[in-house]
C-alpha cells in the first residue's frame, strides 16, 4: 500500500467516552437515572482528561502523526451562557501537547453529548438549539484558530435518523408480538415481559420529567424527525460559514455514519432509497465543505423489502456485526461520486476479542484507502476508531474497539500490537 507524503493515520476519540466525570452532560444524567437504559455509568471512563500527556506520548511513540477528538460543550458551557475559561484552557493545552509532540490536532467540536441544561430547551428538535451550538462552536474557535487545521463541526449528522428507523422496526416487531400475545406471556426463544417493558417507559417518562424538567428529552441521539434532521444540517451549513468568513484557513467539514450498502437482486431501490436517507439528502449542506468525514464499520446487505440478516456462519464482531474492512474502500467511492472535494477517514474500526483480528481489519481497511487514493479520490487521513478501550454508550466498557487496554481500576495504559502495527504504517510515509 502506498500514501502520499503528508496523508495523516491516526486515531479517534470522544470526550464523553474516555475523560470521564463529564458530570454537566445530559449522557452522565440518563446514566444515573433509577431507568437508565445504561448498563453502566461512565464514571471515570479512561480518565484521560488526566491522562492525555500519556497517551499522546504513546501516539507518538507509536508513530501515529494525527489524533482526532472531541470538545465537549457540557464543560465549556456548564451553565446556559456561562463559557468556563478553564475547561477551554484544558483543551488548548491538548491541542499544544499534540503539536509538540508532532501530531496533527483534528477537533470536533459536537459528538453526541450535550449541556444537561439544553433539554429543557427542547434539544435537537429545537430551532433556539443552533444558535446556541453556534455561539458555543464560535467561542472554542476563537480560542483555537491558530492551533488547528481541520474541525469537525458534528460528529454523526445522520445519527438520529438511523436510531429513528431502527426504533420504528423495534416498535413494529413489539406490535406484532402484543397482538398475538397480549398478556406478554414468555412464549418467545428470548423472554420478553411486554407488560413489564411498557411500564418501565411510563416510569422513565416520569423520571425524565424529575431529570430534566420535560418527559421526552431530544438529546442528539434520540431517534429524530425528518425536520430535526434537516435543522442539524442547516446548523452544520451556518457554523461552517461562520467559521469560513473569520478564519478562512481552516479546513471544516461534517461527518456521517455511513454502510457499505450492497443489494441482492430486486433490493437495488431499496439500497438506494437507504443511501439516500444516510448521505445523498445532505449534498445541499455540505457541497461547499472543505472535506468530508467517513466513518464506516461495516456493510449492509438490502433486498426488495429490506436488510437482511447474516447468512449463517458470517464473521462478526464484539457489536453484533458483520466484519467486514472492505467496506471502507466502497464507501469511499460512493461517496466521491457526489462529494469532490478532500475525504477523511474519521472513524473506522472493529471490536474483537482477538487483537490479531483487529490487525487485520486495519490493514484490509489501509489497503482499500490506499487503492482510492491511486485512483484519484482524494483521500487525506485515516483514524481509527478508538485509541483506547472506552465506554461505548449503552454497551458500557464491554466493547474492545482499543488500540490501548485500559485497567480501569488503575487506569494503566496497554498497548495492543494493533497500536504497533498502524503507526508502523505511518511511519513509512515520507
Amino acid at each position: 500500500m502506498k500514501f502520499p507524503t503528508g496523508f495523516m493515520i491516526g486515531s479517534a476519540t470522544a470526550a464523553h467516552q474516555v475523560e470521564g466525570n463529564n458530570i454537566h452532560s445530559d449522557y452522565w444524567a440518563l446514566e444515573q437515572m433509577k431507568y437508565s437504559e445504561f448498563p453502566e455509568p461512565s464514571g471515570e471512563a479512561c480518565d484521560q482528561y488526566h491522562l492525555y500527556q500519556e497517551d499522546i506520548r504513546l501516539m507518538k511513540e507509536a508513530g501515529l502523526n494525527c489524533y482526532r477528538f472531541s470538545i465537549e460543550w457540557a464543560r465549556i458551557e456548564p451553565v446556559k451562557d456561562q463559557f468556563d475559561e478553564t475547561e477551554m484552557q484544558h483543551y488548548i493545552d491538548v491541542i499544544d501537547c499534540c503539536i509538540e509532540n508532532g501530531i496533527e490536532p483534528i477537533v470536533t467540536l459536537f459528538h453526541f453529548t450535550s449541556p444537561k441544561w439544553l433539554m429543557a430547551e427542547g434539544g435537537w428538535e429545537a430551532e433556539s438549539t443552533i444558535e446556541r451550538f453556534k455561539r458555543y462552536a464560535m467561542y472554542v474557535v476563537d480560542h483555537i484558530q491558530d492551533k488547528v487545521h481541520y474541525i469537525c463541526t458534528i460528529n454523526e449528522a445522520n445519527m438520529g435518523l438511523q436510531v429513528r428507523m431502527i426504533a420504528e422496526r423495534y416498535r413494529k416487531q413489539m406490535e406484532q408480538m402484543a397482538a398475538s400475545n397480549p398478556k406478554g406471556e414468555e412464549n418467545l426463544q428470548v423472554g420478553i415481559n411486554l407488560e413489564a417493558m411498557m411500564k418501565r417507559q411510563a416510569a422513565q417518562k416520569e423520571e425524565f420529567k424529575e431529570v430534566f424538567g420535560v418527559d421526552n428529552p431530544h438529546y442528539f441521539v434520540s431517534p429524530r424527525t425528518e425536520e430535526g434532521d434537516l435543522m442539524v444540517a442547516r446548523g452544520h451549513q451556518l457554523i461552517r460559514q461562520a467559521i469560513k468568513e473569520k478564519y478562512p484557513h481552516l479546513k471544516v467539514g461534517l461527518t456521517l455514519s455511513l454502510h457499505d450498502l450492497q443489494a441482492i437482486e430486486g433490493g437495488e431501490a431499496y439500497a438506494a432509497k437507504e443511501w439516500d436517507s444516510e448521505f445523498k439528502h445532505y449534498l445541499p449542506y455540505i457541497k461547499e465543505d472543505d472535506f468530508f468525514g467517513v466513518q464506516n464499520y461495516t456493510r449492509t446487505l438490502v433486498g426488495p423489502e429490506g436488510n437482511l440478516a447474516y447468512p449463517e456462519g458470517t464473521r462478526m464482531t464484539q457489536m453484533n456485526y458483520e466484519f467486514y474492512p472492505e467496506g471502507l474502500e466502497h464507501v469511499i467511492r460512493k461517496v466521491h461520486e457526489d462529494f469532490k472535494n478532500e475525504l477523511m477517514v474519521t472513524e473506522n474500526g472493529t471490536a474483537m476479542d482477538n487483537d490479531e483480528d483487529r490487525v487485520e481489519f486495519i490493514r484490509i481497511a489501509l489497503e482499500g484507502v490506499s487503492n482510492c487514493i491511486q485512483d484519484g479520490i482524494p483521500v487525506i487521513g485515516y483514524n481509527y476508531w478508538s485509541f483506547l478501550d472506552n465506554f461505548e454508550w449503552q454497551r458500557g466498557y464491554s466493547m474492545t474497539f482499543g488500540l490501548v487496554a485500559v485497567d480501569r481500576k488503575t487506569q494503566k495504559r496497554m498497548p495492543k500490537e494493533s497500536l504497533s502495527y498502524l503507526g508502523s504504517v505511518a511511519k513509512e510515509i515520507k
